[in-house]
C-alpha cells in the first residue's frame, strides 16, 4: 500500500481510509485514487490489513459435510445474511473427518476473523480443538451440539422431530419401527433414539430399532444398502418405518423400490415410510418423502444475530445458551 501511495503522490492513510470507507475522503482524492487503481491494478492484501486491524470483517462458517444439500442450504443463508450485514464469509467444510476440521480452526484463527459460526462433527470431533477455538473467537455452535463447549447453541429441537413423527404414525396406523445406522455420524441421531424409546414407552409400545451398519457421510448408499438387508432379512415388524434422517429415507425408498415393495399412505402399499430433516429433495423422492423439517430460517437467522451480538458486546455471561427451535410436520404421501 506504500508502493501504490508513493506512485499516485498521496499519503499511505489517505489510501488506507479510502479501503477502509470510499465514502470518507474528499471527492476529489477518491477519484485520483480510483484512477490509479486502474493505471496500476492494484488490491489490497486483505489479509495483511486484517493482522492491523482490531476487528476484521472475516466470519468463517465451518460446517461438516457440505456436499450434503442439508448444510449447503443453511450456509447459504447464513452467508447472505454475514454479506448484508457487510462482513465477508469464508466457507469451510470438513468432509467428516476430525483432522480436517482441527486444521481448519486453526487454519481460521491465524486471520483472525471477527467471528465464527461452527456446526462441528459432534461425536467425531477434537472436543479440547473446538474449545480452544471458542475461547480465542466468538463463535456460536449451530446444529450439532457439544455439552459445554462454547457460550451459545443453536439448533433444532430432537426431541420434537420425534415427538411428532412418532405422534402421527401411531395415531394414523401401526407403530413405527426406528431406522437408523450403528454408527451415527451426527450426534443428532442419538438424541433421535433416546426420543424415540421414550415416545414409544410413552404410549405404552414396545420400542423397535433396526441399525444398519455403516459410517461416514454417504448416507443415501447406506441406507439403501442396510434397508434391503433388512427387508431380506424381515426385520420389519411393522408396515411402518421412521428413519432417523431424510437421506436414510431416501435410501430405504429406493431399497424398497428395488424389493418391489410399494410405499404410500393406504391399504394398497407395503409400508409406510417417514424421516426427519425436510431435506431439499425430499419433496422430489418417489413417493414424496413424509417427514418433520427444521425451521431453516429461524435456525440461520438466530446464529447470525447471536454471532454479531457476541461480536459487538462480548460472549454472554452466565449460564451456556442453548436456543433450540420447533420442528414442523410435512405430510406427504410416503405416510
Amino acid at each position: 500500500m506504500e508502493d501504490f501511495a508513493a506512485v499516485s503522490g498521496l499519503s499511505r492513510p489517505t489510501v488506507s481510509k479510502y479501503f477502509q470507507d470510499p465514502d470518507s475522503v474528499r471527492p476529489s482524492t477518491r477519484q485520483r485514487i480510483e484512477a490509479a487503481l486502474e493505471q496500476y491494478d492494484y488490491r489490497p492484501n486483505i489479509f495483511a490489513v486484517n493482522q492491523n486491524r482490531k476487528l476484521t470483517k472475516i466470519v468463517g462458517i465451518v460446517v461438516p459435510y457440505l456436499a450434503d444439500p442439508f448444510f449447503a442450504e443453511i450456509a447459504r443463508k447464513l452467508e447472505r445474511r454475514c454479506i448484508d450485514a457487510g462482513f465477508w464469509p469464508m466457507l469451510f467444510s470438513a468432509h467428516g473427518q476430525q483432522e480436517l476440521e482441527n486444521e481448519i480452526l486453526e487454519s481460521l484463527r491465524v486471520l483472525k476473523p471477527a467471528g465464527a459460526l461452527l456446526a462441528p462433527l459432534g461425536r467425531a470431533s477434537d472436543r479440547s480443538a473446538v474449545e480452544r477455538f471458542c475461547a480465542a473467537v466468538p463463535t456460536v455452535l449451530f446444529d450439532s451440539n457439544i455439552d459445554d463447549v462454547g457460550q451459545v447453541f443453536i439448533g433444532s429441537d430432537n426431541s420434537d422431530f420425534v415427538q411428532q413423527s412418532v405422534d402421527y404414525l401411531t395415531r394414523t396406523g401401526e407403530p413405527p419401527v426406528l431406522f437408523e445406522m450403528r454408527t451415527p455420524a451426527n450426534p443428532n441421531a442419538n438424541k433421535r433414539r433416546h426420543a424415540y424409546v421414550a415416545a414409544m414407552e410413552r404410549l405404552g409400545l414396545e420400542p423397535q430399532i433396526i441399525q444398519i451398519e455403516g459410517e461416514g457421510w454417504d448416507f443415501e448408499r447406506i441406507g439403501y444398502e442396510g434397508g434391503v438387508r433388512a427387508i431380506e432379512s424381515r426385520q420389519i415388524a411393522t408396515d411402518t418405518v421412521l428413519c432417523s434422517n431424510d437421506r436414510l429415507g431416501l435410501g430405504f425408498l429406493a431399497a424398497c423400490f428395488a424389493k418391489g415393495l410399494s410405499v404410500g399412505y393406504g391399504k394398497a402399499h407395503a409400508l409406510r415410510v417417514m424421516a426427519h430433516d425436510d431435506h431439499p429433495f425430499a419433496r422430489f423422492s418417489c413417493p414424496p418423502l413424509t417427514t418433520v423439517a427444521h425451521d431453516y430460517d429461524s435456525v440461520s437467522d438466530r446464529s447470525v444475530e447471536a454471532l454479531f451480538d457476541m461480536i459487538e458486546n462480548g460472549a454472554p455471561t452466565g449460564d451456556r445458551q442453548e436456543i433450540l427451535f420447533k420442528t414442523k410436520l410435512i405430510l406427504r404421501m410416503s405416510a
